[in-house]
């Protein structure tokens, strides 16, 4: 018979702290939701209700167009206590979405307002071009493309401070790099009039990079959540794409019934420990507090920059903690929501475009990382045999790619160069 788990003495201290602290979270999220929408009534010309009550049905649709059923089934042990004064439901008409300018607890700043003052609703975009192309067979330039989508709360920084200057002399002379900073993260437009659904994601890379650099064939290499939008491409796309990189992939084995929950569940299980799981669980499961967390932080990211710059006596502060900043609560709030967890629903059907499409894929994860479940590298290895998985030692979620940029840039190119992507296999 199989013998019953077992908890130690650490596990049994770290779940009691855990039901403490989320209780009083619980509380707190909801006392926050009468604190914002106080001043939401006050300080807005149109409010944008909260998910705090199922005010409305849920979308019936499929695929990229989904919105996740989690922005409102998130449990909490007040509201689901019944009591008459936590059912009250808001005030106020939906929003419309116009204007697009950020609420009064966004960041208003030059640089977070930028695209608003261009009036260009097209995400930011970082090309490096080829040294010098390969002639085809009609005398035009020929050159391969490298397609880069960045992790949640990142940018294209991640790409362009670690693998641009990396790349080999062939790869500077022969391919173009491409990357994007995602809508509402980096410097890309973060409207309030916005889903963050994957198929705004897709919108807006195919407006912003896919049209302009006529991509018709690329490879794709993506980080965490952008791991979702590679698929959801290479699936719409799958003629296009040459090949695909997937650096800690969220993708857990779970009935598309199930997939949502189950993603929110695993990659923000309420507990205090380790530190980034409990960071994840309080912005996943808590509108109110996570809003508070951003009103605090990336609305007065100007003064934390300066800060730490005094602190480390640095001039120039890490790419990692400026991305941190460079978003609004509502992009990351419905992205982690509608990419992460919505998005879930639809990973079979990509996955099963992908391996009849026969597009070769690497997996690659660090066997360190807190963040994404190694299981998950290991359910994507399966079910795209033979996809290639490496497994780096020693290794978190970040330093995957940070702090190993060459060996992970020749990574890279040992799947761009090697022969059977050099023409894609044909069906069979």
């Amino acid at each position: 018979m199989p013998s019953s788990p077992t908890f130690s003495p650490k596990d049994s201290l770290i779940s009691a702290i855990s039901l403490f602290v989320f209780t009083f979270l619980d509380l707190l999220d909801l006392l926050l939701c009468y604190f914002y929408r106080f001043l939401d009534g006050i300080l807005e010309d149109n409010p944008i209700p909260c998910y705090c009550h199922n005010r409305a049905k849920q979308e019936a649709s499929d695929g990229e167009d989904i919105v996740s059923e989690t922005l409102c089934r998130r449990r909490n042990l007040f509201r689901e206590m019944g009591l008459p004064f936590l059912k009250a439901k808001l005030d106020g008409k939906q929003y419309e979405g116009e204007p697009c300018s950020p609420r009064w607890s966004d960041c208003s700043c030059n640089s977070c307002l930028s695209w608003q003052e261009k009036g260009d609703e097209k995400l930011h975009v970082v090309a490096m071009e080829p040294s010098q192309g390969k002639k085809g067979e009609h005398g035009m330039n020929s050159i391969e493309n490298a397609f880069f989508i960045h992790g949640f709360l990142s940018s294209s920084s991640v790409w362009v401070e670690t693998v641009f200057p990396n790349l080999s002399d062939v790869t500077r002379q022969n391919m173009r790099m491409i990357a994007v900073d995602l809508l509402g993260f980096g410097r890309s437009p973060k409207p309030t009039n916005c889903k963050y659904r994957l198929k705004d994601h897709l919108e807006m890379i195919e407006k912003s990079a896919i049209v302009p650099f006529q991509l018709s064939s690329y490879h794709i290499v993506a980080h965490s959540m952008g791991c979702i939008i590679a698929l959801a491409m290479a699936a719409k796309y799958p003629e296009a794409v040459k090949s695909i990189t997937l650096v800690a992939p969220p993708y857990f084995d779970s009935t598309e019934e199930e997939a949502s929950q189950t993603a929110l569940n695993k990659l923000a299980e309420r507990r205090v420990w380790p530190p980034l799981l409990f960071g994840s669980a309080v912005m996943s499961w808590y509108e109110h507090v996570g809003r508070t967390v951003c009103f605090m932080f990336c609305r007065n990211h100007l003064i934390w920059e300066w800060i730490m710059k005094l602190v480390t006596r640095r001039r120039d502060l890490s790419f990692l903690f400026i991305d941190l900043t460079k978003h609004t609560h509502y992009s990351a709030w419905h992205t982690m929501h509608n990419v992460i967890c919505g998005g879930a629903k639809s990973m079979d059907k990509y996955l099963e475009v992908v391996r009849k499409a026969k597009i070769p894929v690497k997996i690659i994860q660090g066997d360190k990382d807190q963040v994404v479940p190694l299981e998950c590298s290991f359910n994507l290895k399966a079910k795209l045999d033979p996809a290639e998985l490496k497994i780096v030692n020693g290794r978190d979620h970040s330093s995957v790619i940070v702090g190993r940029e060459e060996a992970f840039t020749r990574e890279l190119e040992d799947t761009w160069f090697s022969s059977k992507n050099c023409t894609k296999m044909s069906n069979g």
